[in-house]
């Protein structure tokens, strides 16, 4: 791009972040939430550091990103920013679960006893905590990943699971997320948002956990509907990156 396309494209993201901050702030409102119990993760898959950087120069301080070879280079390019919190959204191949340890804050994609304990180990190794939260398929599709919470009689399984998780001591447990299924009306993933919400306290119910309160739900396309829903952490790209690339 020329310096003018780079400089208009730095204003629409500016513009673009601060209306979607307003619209979060003015959905918790109306549904008497604390707008400042949400937090927005900015979602820059695809996106080069230079767009990066103009969506942090708006506030962003939260980044998520879906694949690790992807992320480090722009991780590397932005290592001096001590203020950026780096968010592993996508899913995480065994092999890879080193260097999402080594270099992401939070995990929102935990989806077996396996990767947490491998991440644990790595955690142990590197003696850091890693938050993350625990991944569930709300919907039953094939092409999700998570624990399948689409039916109510796996519920009790998943529990021992989870007790596991529990007693990895590396492994911070914030909450639970979820991927609905794609629709362009975003009143359709309210019933998988409910499901999700009911399943977390269920499990908080069961385990009599203190915290476990986090909800990584919503993306563009429904994140208020999200935040009526409870979530306290909607993750965001096109609205404010514009189309993805590539």
């Amino acid at each position: 791009m020329h310096v003018d396309e780079l400089s208009i494209k730095q204003n629409i993201i500016r513009s673009n972040y601060y209306k979607v901050v307003e619209r979060i702030n003015v959905t918790a409102k109306n549904a008497g939430r604390d707008p400042e119990s949400i937090r927005l993760v900015v979602v820059t898959k695809t996106q080069p550091v230079e767009i990066i950087q103009y969506v942090i120069d708006a506030g962003a301080t939260n980044i998520g990103e879906s694949y690790i070879e992807e992320a480090l280079p722009k991780i590397q390019a932005l290592i001096n920013n001590k203020t950026i919190q780096w968010h592993m959204i996508g899913h995480i191949q065994s092999r890879k679960a080193q260097n999402v340890c080594k270099y992401f804050q939070y995990v929102h994609s935990l989806d077996s006893v396996t990767l947490a304990e491998r991440l644990n180990r790595f955690a142990t190794s590197l003696d850091k905590s890693l938050s993350v939260w625990l991944e569930f398929n709300v919907s039953g599709e094939a092409s999700k990943y998570g624990w399948d919470i689409n039916r109510k009689e796996n519920w009790e399984n998943i529990l021992l699971d989870i007790e596991k998780i529990i007693a990895l001591p590396k492994i911070n447990i914030l909450g639970v997320m979820t991927v609905p299924p794609y629709s362009n009306d975003p009143e359709a993933s309210r019933s998988y948002y409910k499901k999700l919400h009911h399943f977390q306290l269920y499990i908080v119910d069961h385990f009599q956990l203190q915290g476990f309160n986090e909800l990584s739900m919503g993306m563009s396309s429904d994140f208020e509907v999200a935040i009526q829903e409870g979530s306290t952490c909607v993750r965001i790209g096109q609205a404010i990156l514009g189309q993805r690339l590539g």
